[in-house]
């Protein structure tokens, strides 16, 4: 409908595509490696996480933004007397075709970075790697529902994009950058981060875990079953708030 903002949507994700390849191609020009990650390990991590960020802005996030209008404007009311499950019904509304180019620059990225690692991808790997990235999928669905879920309450939702924005961001390093600097210390805030973000809220694995399977990394099974049960948790309590939050809605003028 509106081709113009498709394609300035098109090359500004380009644009931030090149600027980030190009960051991280001058930061491996002046070291070897990150942490325990590198060059071309770490862009298989990068190709992870725009792979799956990619997926949920192009499925979810339109039809998370369309949900809390919905509220405000009363729409949800005609997707209430539907015979279908509401939350199926909210959470697949809308789609942004754009979404494709940074997933088609994902896919190009990680195909470059795997080959260029110069080791064999079992079959095994490329099954875990996708079931690990659905998870991931899931996870990030389950925290963008329960968020939007909040505009019965608060009537107009506008930090669902800040929201969305600064969890991403956050999720774009390796859990590894916050390991302790120094033995000596007996306390550093990136290890308490690093901590809260792999056990109690695994954002930081859902992207990591599936890029070390990938890049032919030693994957702990501890933070496979972290990443695996927190998000069926995330997913059971994102359904309980949302149907808590429908019992709370009263129409429009409410």
């Amino acid at each position: 409908m509106f081709p113009a903002n498709f394609c300035i949507q098109v090359v500004t994700r380009i644009f931030w595509f090149s600027a980030r390849v190009a960051l991280f191609h001058l930061i491996y020009g002046e070291v070897n490696n990150i942490q325990e990650w590198t060059r071309h390990q770490y862009f298989t991590f990068m190709a992870t996480g725009m792979l799956i960020n990619g997926i949920v802005e192009m499925i979810f996030m339109p039809s998370c933004a369309a949900f809390c209008e919905s509220i405000r404007t009363g729409r949800l009311d005609l997707s209430l007397t539907r015979p279908i499950d509401v939350q199926f019904l909210v959470s697949l509304q809308r789609m942004n075709p754009a979404m494709l180019s940074q997933i088609m620059l994902a896919l190009t990225l990680l195909t470059y970075s795997v080959f260029s690692l110069n080791q064999p991808v079992s079959p095994i790997a490329i099954g875990l790697y996708c079931f690990y990235v659905t998870i991931a999928v899931a996870f990030f669905y389950s925290l963008m529902i329960a968020t939007a879920c909040t505009s019965i309450w608060f009537g107009r939702n506008q930090g669902l994009y800040d929201f969305w924005f600064y969890l991403t961001i956050f999720a774009q390093y390796p859990r590894s950058i916050y390991n302790r600097s120094s033995a000596a210390a007996e306390f550093e805030a990136g290890e308490m981060l690093q901590f809260t973000f792999s056990w109690v809220v695994p954002i930081l694995l859902v992207v990591t875990v599936p890029a070390r399977t990938l890049a032919g990394m030693a994957v702990d099974w501890r933070f496979a079953a972290a990443t695996l049960v927190s998000t069926l948790l995330c997913i059971a309590a994102s359904r309980m708030v949302f149907r808590f939050a429908l019992s709370h809605y009263r129409g429009a003028s409410s």
